[in-house]
């Protein structure tokens, strides 16, 4: 399906930029998009509907897993948040191999496709492990509830959950990063759109999420878990089905083959020429006549690595060799992942918190008073549609109030930059843990006055709406942020790097519930956790990442503030070396201008 068009289906000429898109795209026939039929928002809205699809039948059984563990298979409260947390993290990680296959070699659209099918594999062996009976909890003894469950049936249900994770692995960072290549960086108009193309997808998850975790986690609930894994497949089915069926609006790109060797030999041309001195200018460096992809600016970051284009007489001459010399553009993609890993390491607290949501948040709503009128109760996990409820409002509030009245007060086509959105998600994330304590200590001081009392539900909407809030700058942030300052080969491994982020907090999450229970339990003291929530004490837990948070967000500014974002040499009207002005225009070298992607 993707195949890279010759430049005699290119065309390229001066001045066709407006009917033509030359971003090293094609259409479905293989031949260069025409603007007007292809992209944008016509091709986008498929996408975002298929994410819907995927985020209902992700959260509607991830964020009452926790519940499943506990009355289904009968795990004590620890083993089941770990357990969650494992879960997490294994589909969080797994994207990290489904990005590199997308953009080394399979492309995005064939691993969207392949990935939705083992997604329907694995939620077709959930549904076996409902309704086959020797499969069931019960094996083929009835519909009673077990004391144990089987283990046939405890095999079978974690195989589906995690084929769900390594489809997962290669739907996640795909997807995005595929609705994202639906606009041109280089069109001053499709460029403003993919501003908001983040937003709105987002918009997407949160409505999936809303549906997940009401209508579905409800059918759950009082209907069976077998209803609801089959009526999610059904979903499922729909949105792959409309997505295949807008494939020619779309704008395809190559998979340009092992994405993480060009680093390397930019790594090795650096170290063998280490004892070199780097020209003071940068136009003295190597730069390759004819790329196939934009050119980078030189940037003063990292000048380490600048050393890999330095022209060597003696080597470089006659037969130039990868792995003694690199152009200018290939050194400053290395330095651009490069730079990422202190933003990615400083993120990682904010996704610890994120992984409470689904973890003690879903668990202390099951402890706490949820019924409505008329004696309707409501699910413990469907109180996570306050979260999505809040992130929706606060997202559609950020695209349609706050960025134009910041672009009108501060001039900036962004608004606030990419990283001063991360950062105030993750000052907000901080405030919702401390909230968290606050209520949690309050339930506990209930249950010690009377052991079966039990507090509203709706005490745990504060924290819920304000992580919600706190979500919408930061993890639309960190999909933008991922998405443009990776190299444009290595997109789909960028949001797989910001997808990773959770996986490794999840994991971080697990650790640090075993270790503090361990540290709170020495000496024979009761530990923070126990067999269950009643007889533990989260809302000191809380607290102590309220603590993490703020240290956390310290460490960010510290490194944000020192940030260089990508500069990319635009082309306008066919011409190379002029570039589209926006507001954080900088110099290349004497005459060619270059522009920030970040808006720093």
């Amino acid at each position: 399906m993707e195949k890279e068009p010759n430049e005699q289906s290119r065309g390229v000429t001066e001045g066709d930029e407006v009917t033509w898109v030359h971003d090293s795209s094609f259409d479905y026939k293989g031949k260069v998009p025409l603007r007007a039929s292809t992209g944008v928002w016509k091709a986008s809205l498929f996408v975002i509907v298929m994410e819907f699809g995927e985020r209902l039948a992700y959260f509607g059984l991830s964020t009452n897993l926790i519940i499943y563990l506990t009355k289904v298979l009968h795990q004590e409260v620890e083993t089941a948040a770990k357990n969650v947390n494992y879960w997490s993290g294994v589909s969080m990680m797994m994207t990290l191999i489904g990005g590199f296959l997308a953009d080394a070699y399979l492309g995005r659209f064939p691993t969207v496709v392949v990935s939705a099918i083992l997604y329907l594999m694995g939620i077709g062996i959930l549904i076996m492990s409902q309704y086959v009976p020797n499969l069931k909890a019960c094996g083929g003894a009835g519909d009673q509830k077990c004391e144990k469950p089987t283990g046939h049936h405890v095999f079978t249900f974690f195989a589906g959950m995690y084929l769900l994770s390594v489809a997962t692995g290669g739907y996640k960072p795909a997807l995005e990063s595929f609705g994202a290549d639906q606009f041109d960086d280089d069109h001053p108009v499709e460029r403003k759109k993919k501003m908001s193309y983040f937003n709105w997808w987002n918009l997407a998850i949160c409505l999936g999420v809303f549906t997940g975790v009401t209508a579905f986690v409800y059918i759950q609930d009082n209907v069976g878990w077998g209803v609801a894994d089959v009526a999610t497949a059904l979903i499922m089915s729909l949105t792959l089905a409309l997505f295949i069926s807008g494939r020619r609006f779309y704008r395809y790109r190559a998979p340009q083959g092992n994405t993480l060797n060009p680093m390397a030999q930019v790594l090795v041309a650096a170290f063998r020429k280490r004892r070199l001195r780097a020209p003071t200018d940068a136009s003295e460096l190597y730069e390759a006549e004819s790329p196939p992809k934009r050119l980078l600016c030189h940037t003063n970051k990292l000048t380490f690595l600048d050393k890999a284009a330095i022209i060597d007489k003696a080597h470089d001459i006659d037969n130039p060799n990868p792995w003694r010399l690199s152009p200018v553009t290939r050194v400053e993609e290395t330095k651009l992942v490069l730079s990422t890993m202190p933003i990615w390491l400083s993120t990682l607290v904010f996704g610890v918190c994120v992984a409470q949501i689904s973890t003690f948040f879903i668990k202390q709503g099951s402890l706490m008073d949820r019924r409505l009128a008329r004696g309707f109760e409501i699910p413990p996990a469907s109180v996570y549609a306050l979260s999505a409820l809040s992130m929706s409002a606060s997202v559609a509030a950020y695209d349609r109030l706050l960025v134009p009245y910041l672009r009108r007060r501060l001039g900036s086509e962004r608004g606030l930059t990419i990283l001063q959105r991360i950062g105030v998600g993750i000052a907000i994330s901080a405030v919702a843990m401390a909230c968290a304590a606050v209520v949690e200590k309050r339930r506990l001081d209930a249950v010690a006055r009377a052991a079966d009392a039990r507090i509203s539900v709706f005490w745990l909407a504060p924290q819920f709406l304000i992580m919600g809030v706190g979500d919408a700058f930061s993890i639309v942030g960190l999909q933008e942020y991922f998405y443009h300052e990776m190299p444009d080969s290595m997109r789909s491994l960028g949001i797989a790097l910001y997808l990773s982020l959770f996986g490794v907090s999840s994991f971080i999450s697990s650790g640090l519930i075993t270790a503090v229970g361990s540290v709170t339990r020495a000496g024979g003291r009761r530990g923070w956790f126990g067999e269950d929530l009643n007889q533990s004490r989260i809302d000191r837990f809380y607290w102590l990442l309220t603590a993490m948070s703020v240290a956390n967000l310290c460490v960010f500014v510290y490194f944000a503030r020192r940030y260089t974002y990508k500069r990319v040499q635009r082309r306008v009207g066919g011409v190379s070396g002029v570039v589209a002005a926006e507001d954080s225009a900088a110099t290349c070298d004497g005459s060619v201008k270059c522009q920030g992607e970040g808006m720093a």
